[in-house]
């Protein structure tokens, strides 16, 4: 049985009252990774996930590569079931823990011991097991006094310092993870390291979004590469980066139909 099965899996987001000919002029200036579809009146689809088949072993430590606002995140919230595909079909066998959207979750008032808690909740995890692992988690954060502030007062960094503790303080069936070593201290990036090697002969699953190659060539045995919503490549990191010697994060002109 696999962990996780995407059957055609095509995710459309609309834009509602967007004049089509002041969209192109302003994404002149920025670039896009998903496809933009015009209609005969104001509105906007962005496609951001086209027809993405692929099948998650049992066991398997697959990685999603490709530039920004390719499509990877996306991904990533429909396996964690945030978002549901415009078609296709998505197959998740077992229990997935995320640390995905660094606020998913999180209540700006609420200090970082009280988020600890809700987090859990939010997860799934019984109430007197979340209360009995409140401390060991805020330990791991290394917050310090922070963490009885309330969170609207973080950093990025320091949410996805909480996040990623909430997130691998109880072994999931499969862990999803969006660029989770993209911020942070040397020292809780190498506490991090050391505590998902622990998931990794433990979890069944694990899907790891990142545009970090060492990163993705030292944990996962297969990368799938996204450009435009669409799957580039697949292969071993080795197969992949002969494939895409070059940076993947340039800049792409956006299609608008």
């Amino acid at each position: 049985m696999n962990a996780i099965e995407l059957h055609g899996v095509t995710l459309d987001y609309e834009v509602k009252h967007v004049r089509t000919r002041s969209l192109r002029r302003t994404l002149a200036n920025y670039a896009t990774g998903g496809k933009l579809l015009a209609d005969r009146g104001d509105n906007v689809t962005v496609r951001a996930l086209d027809n993405v088949s692929l099948r998650v072993a049992e066991g398997a430590r697959l990685g999603i590569f490709g530039h920004n606002g390719s499509g990877k995140s996306t991904l990533l919230r429909v396996m964690a079931g945030v978002y549901v595909p415009t078609r296709g079909t998505v197959v998740v066998n077992g229990r997935v823990s995320s640390a995905l959207d660094v606020s998913l979750g999180m209540e700006d008032e609420a200090t970082g011991r009280e988020n600890v808690l809700i987090m859990a909740l939010y997860r799934g995890v019984p109430l007197n097991e979340a209360r009995a692992s409140v401390d060991a988690i805020c330990d791991f954060a290394g917050l310090g006094p922070y963490i009885d502030m309330p969170v609207k007062s973080y950093s990025s960094g320091m949410r996805l310092r909480l996040a990623f503790s909430v997130a691998t303080s109880w072994q999931p069936d499969i862990l999803l993870l969006d660029e989770w070593l993209s911020t942070g201290d040397e020292m809780f990036v190498g506490r991090a390291k050391d505590r998902l090697q622990s998931f990794l002969s433990k979890a069944r699953a694990l899907v790891v979004a990142s545009q970090s190659r060492e990163l993705l060539s030292r944990v996962c045995d297969h990368v799938l590469v996204l450009h435009q919503g669409r799957v580039a490549a697949y292969g071993t990191p080795d197969e992949v980066w002969r494939a895409y010697p070059a940076p993947q994060d340039a800049v792409v002109t956006p299609a608008v139909a």
